[in-house]
């Protein structure tokens, strides 16, 4: 078993990690300096944040231990020093690595192990995501001074991620850095033209979702301007619309769909109200449907433990998608957060272990990066695998495999690996 588990490993490395295309990866360094080709540094940054390396030290400690024959398979002939592969990540274009993100996703298509195969058609949820740094600049870390823990001023890098959840292995499309001196609303239509340009053609998605931080009618029309649907959620900051919706969905009692989930502490319950009367309301000329999703906790004695509502509104009719797609589509819509963000900071710490904490640029380069990383693990775990049981695997045992077989793999086990593309490993 650990044979096999080794040869997948190291075969997914070797077939999964060029389709990153690190060698279009514009190299910031002179000619003179270049000891190591910026692909091969990149690609054993990816191949560490699979096997969970915490730290540039840990990447520089993984490069001594892994065995002879994956040091040949990925054309890393020795051990890489933390501060050489720390003074080129800083030094990189962030926009470059997420070209890479955009190289690796549209292989992934092409060869259709990214498709919309659990809704009826694509959807791409977009998110916020913030992480604390102990810097800041002008272009890309907001200072803040309100730390908590910190105690003083630090950076906040914030991002827009984007998750594709009609997928069943919810890859991440994009994470789009915010500027300083704007916010997710004001970034939104920047962050959305970014991901149109990469996948525009691919007629990948048709609907946008995102929360209420970019809930705005401006943002609205230009998703329907872009030939795109939208599903927002309300809140307070569009009181008129959401005091609409609880006149007309608030007082129903009998829901159009509901689902429960069983748990080990008892039944969630989702119940979906739905409904068109709102078509057009208050100047949203777009606006075909208002949704309500009542969620009730209960425990195993049957007692009602939490209860929530909450407001969504949407461009799509409501007879083009039946209440339980209503449903299902609005509980994978926070699969950019359960998936996509609790991922990247419960099993790959990012929150915790940055790698880079006083560049922001750095900081930047190693999350998208990571991204990459979560993309290739998250497409092995969901699509490669064939078990239900398997495509269940705990993040922390898929790292784990990760780690092992780069350090035991022998020759034996990848010996019939499908051969690697040429490339320069180390320059003289």
């Amino acid at each position: 078993m650990n044979g096999r588990m080794n040869r997948r490993m190291i075969g997914l490395v070797s077939a999964r990690v060029p389709d990153a295309k690190f060698e279009r990866v514009p190299d910031p360094r002179r000619a003179h300096r270049r000891k190591w080709a910026l692909s091969t540094l990149l690609k054993v940054a990816v191949v560490a944040l699979c096997a969970g390396a915490r730290s540039l030290r840990e990447v520089e400690n993984l490069t001594n231990e892994i065995s002879s024959a994956v040091r040949r398979k990925l054309g890393v002939r020795r051990r890489l020093p933390d501060t050489t592969l720390r003074d080129v990540l800083v030094r990189l274009s962030p926009d470059s690595i997420r070209a890479s993100i955009y190289a690796m996703v549209r292989a992934a298509i092409r060869r259709k192990a990214i498709k919309a195969d659990v809704l009826p058609f694509g959807v791409a949820s977009m998110d916020g995501k913030v992480t604390a740094i102990e810097a800041w600049d002008d272009t890309i870390a907001q200072r803040s001074r309100h730390g908590g823990n910190r105690g003083g001023a630090h950076g906040l890098v914030r991002t827009v991620t984007t998750v594709l959840i009609s997928s069943r292995a919810k890859p991440i499309l994009d994470a789009s850095p915010i500027p300083p001196k704007t916010n997710e609303d004001g970034h939104f239509v920047t962050a959305l033209d970014e991901l149109l340009a990469a996948y525009g053609s691919l007629d990948l998605f048709r609907m946008v979702m995102y929360d209420s931080g970019a809930c705005s009618q401006a943002n609205a029309e230009a998703i329907r301007a872009r030939c795109l649907h939208y599903t927002l959620r309300l809140d307070s900051k569009q009181p008129t619309l959401l005091a609409e919706g609880q006149r007309l969905l608030g007082g129903r009692d009998v829901p159009d769909a509901f689902t429960e989930e069983h748990t080990g502490r008892g039944i969630v319950r989702r119940s979906v109200f739905i409904t068109n009367e709102a078509a057009g309301y208050h100047g949203w000329s777009h606006l075909k449907t208002i949704i309500r999703v009542h969620s009730e906790r209960r425990s195993r004695d049957n007692t009602i433990t939490a209860s929530e509502n909450i407001y969504y509104v949407s461009s799509l009719a409501s007879d083009r998608l039946s209440p339980k797609l209503w449903i299902k589509m609005l509980r994978l819509r926070w699969g950019v957060e359960n998936q996509g963000h609790h991922t990247l900071d419960v099993a790959f710490q990012e929150d915790n272990k940055s790698w880079i904490t006083t560049d922001p640029t750095g900081m930047v380069v190693v999350a998208l990066l990571r991204r990459i990383a979560y993309n290739l693990m998250t497409l092995f775990r969901s699509v490669t695998q064939r078990s239900a049981a398997r495509r269940g695997t705990p993040w922390k045992d898929l790292l784990r495999w990760m780690y092992n077989a780069l350090i035991s793999a022998t020759k034996d086990q990848i010996a019939r690996l499908r051969p690697r593309a040429p490339e320069v490993t180390e320059e003289a």
